[in-house]
């Protein structure tokens, strides 16, 4: 039997051209991911620091350590890069929202769970958290248009689907859902708020003591 060695050798050079031309858009993609992250970390750093209006896509590159060009490839524009990362943002929460979702136990026990989750998501994104309280709660930046409401409205719909969950499983008493989703966020807000502007008096302790004592009550 006749072997065409001819044929043997461009499929074995094919099939390797292939591989390597895999790999080096695997690590084309690798860098690339890499690059923006960089560029959406940085920042949101200096905007955290310094403010939309305060802060120049000079620095942005400089620090991020990447080209203009760049910047400009992934986010078009300054305003771009902005509502990237306010985008980031609600992914970061939504992941934290699916696991709490995910999660068993009493409605206490999923609203402390729902804290302790938000918590460590502020702790792990600082410069996010940072550049998102200064943003609403802040004077003005000079910042683009942004309906930040989505955060919240993201986060009543969950208080109420956990309180939902309660109330078919006989658990806790009918009352008004929105109510309930007040008095949540309203707590829960007031210690982050604390943590941030009194870091002093913090203790992470505390929303669960308080989430206890809503739901024991003040009767005798």
């Amino acid at each position: 039997m006749k072997i065409n060695t001819h044929s043997t050798k461009r499929a074995f050079f094919e099939k390797i051209s292939d591989l390597v031309s895999m790999k080096t858009k695997e690590n084309f993609n690798s860098l690339a991911n890499n690059t923006r992250e960089r560029i959406l970390e940085t920042a949101t750093d200096l905007f955290a620091e310094k403010g939309y209006a305060g802060t120049y896509v000079r620095e942005i590159v400089e620090k991020a350590g990447v080209s203009k060009p760049a910047l400009y490839y992934y986010f078009q524009s300054k305003e771009g890069l902005f509502y990237a990362i306010l985008d980031w943002a609600l992914d970061v929460q939504r992941d934290v929202l699916n696991e709490v979702y995910e999660a068993s136990g009493t409605v206490l026990d999923r609203f402390i769970f729902l804290y302790r989750r938000i918590y460590e998501g502020i702790q792990e994104y600082k410069s996010l958290y940072k550049m998102i309280h200064g943003l609403i709660y802040g004077p003005p930046q000079g910042a683009p248009e942004y309906d930040f409401y989505k955060f919240q409205a993201e986060m009543f719909v969950a208080v109420k689907r956990i309180y939902a969950d309660g109330l078919s499983a006989g658990e806790i008493k009918d009352e008004n859902e929105d109510e309930v989703a007040f008095l949540v966020l309203s707590l829960f807000d007031f210690c982050l708020n604390i943590e941030t502007v009194v870091p002093e008096m913090a203790d992470p302790q505390r929303p669960e003591r308080l989430l206890r004592l809503a739901f024991q009550g003040l009767g005798a």
